[in-house]
């Protein structure tokens, strides 16, 4: 039977921690790590309904985007609503996850849901991140080399974009004596020894640093493995805010602004005067999405689509790009169905089930 630290390793797999941002509270906030697994519902937040839903529906986790436990909690005692929703959940030993920006900063996670749902096409993370990468240089005898490598790509290491299993090698000597206490796996203590071998360069997730050293120390035949490690600049294609493509076909930005209240089941899209004739290229960004302002407008986009923008936001980006605030809840609803899918996939027999409360705070009349 999986435990609920078997769903939350495999949705760090989708979303790793290390990949939320710094003000945020993203992973296990409360229950049993150890906890076998009944149901799991799926919510984009948590409130007293929805806890309430998952007792009723024999639930023991809930999975949620947003995180219950945002702000730091000094007291227990039900004076704020999110007290009371904590105390009900420990009381009903029910588990709570959130997968929150580090869904956000992820190709497949929230932005890729929201560029699905518009239709967009040849899609690209819009502002990368820098610093999440590092490279490992190790020294590998020519007859291990392919051991070596397997258990570093199996480790996570060489993903570059869409292309897996990279590296780099360079055959060459190594040279090395043996000391008299040595367990040398060729060669003689206290003779200098030169070896053919094999120079392995491989970028890997610098948050994974510790997975794949134990991964090259295990398949590595050498007594002492030499290896050094160096972090990286570069942007990472696969993490980062926002997220840019385009429609298959231009079309009229009225008709682009009913497109998206069509497919977000909203009455009202906010949004700037756009005055360039046809729309095609479109940033988007869910939940709160002005920071990305100045990069959705460099990436030449005619719309960018998020939510929670101010009044003089609007005025960003006149008249060579469109705002269009779609609401914090719109652009993110369908994470649920998101996490859905791909928990369906690891855990087939479990129980699965997409709250069925409506936690927008917002009404429209």
């Amino acid at each position: 039977m999986p435990k609920i630290k078997d769903i939350a390793r495999q949705l760090e797999l989708l979303a790793p921690l290390a990949h939320q941002e710094s003000y945020d509270n993203s992973g296990l906030l409360a229950g049993d790590p150890d906890a076998e697994l009944r149901d799991v519902l799926i919510c984009l937040e948590i409130t007293d309904a929805v806890i309430e839903e998952a007792v009723t529906r024999g639930c023991n986790l809930i999975v949620s985007h947003h995180p219950l436990i945002f702000k730091p909690i000094r007291k227990l005692t039900g004076a704020h609503w999110t007290e009371r929703c904590l105390l009900k959940a420990i009381r009903h030993e029910v588990g709570l996850y959130a997968i929150h920006t580090n869904l956000d900063n992820v190709v497949g996670g929230v932005n890729s849901a929201l560029a699905h749902r518009i239709g967009l096409e040849k899609v690209r993370i819009l502002a990368p991140r820098t610093g999440t990468q590092a490279k490992l240089t190790t020294f590998v005898p020519s007859e291990s080399l392919r051991d070596v490598l397997d258990a570093l790509h199996e480790a996570g290491a060489g993903i570059i974009g869409n292309y897996e299993s990279c590296s780099f090698r360079i055959k060459g000597t190594g040279t090395f004596r043996p000391g008299a206490e040595a367990q040398p796996y060729t060669g003689r203590r206290e003779h200098l020894e030169e070896v053919e071998e094999e120079r392995i360069e491989v970028i890997f997730p610098a948050h994974r640093k510790s997975d794949l050293l134990a991964a090259l120390r295990r398949s590595h035949p050498y007594e002492e493995v030499a290896y050094y490690l160096h972090d990286l600049v570069n942007e990472d294609s696969g993490t980062g805010s926002g997220m840019i493509g385009c429609l298959s076909e231009p079309m009229e930005f009225g008709a682009f602004i009913a497109l998206l209240k069509d497919r977000f089941h909203t009455p009202v899209v906010r949004h700037s005067a756009f005055g360039r004739g046809l729309v095609q290229s479109i940033a988007v960004c869910g939940g709160a999405g002005s920071f990305l302002l100045p990069r959705a407008l460099a990436s030449g986009a005619d719309v960018f689509v998020s939510a929670d923008f101010k009044y003089h936001d609007f005025f960003e980006g006149q008249p060579a790009m469109a705002i269009a605030d779609i609401g914090h809840y719109e652009s993110e609803q369908w994470t649920k169905e998101l996490l859905a899918k791909f928990l369906s996939q690891k855990f087939p027999n479990i129980a699965l089930r997409l709250s069925e409360v409506v936690t927008n705070p917002i009404h429209y009349t």
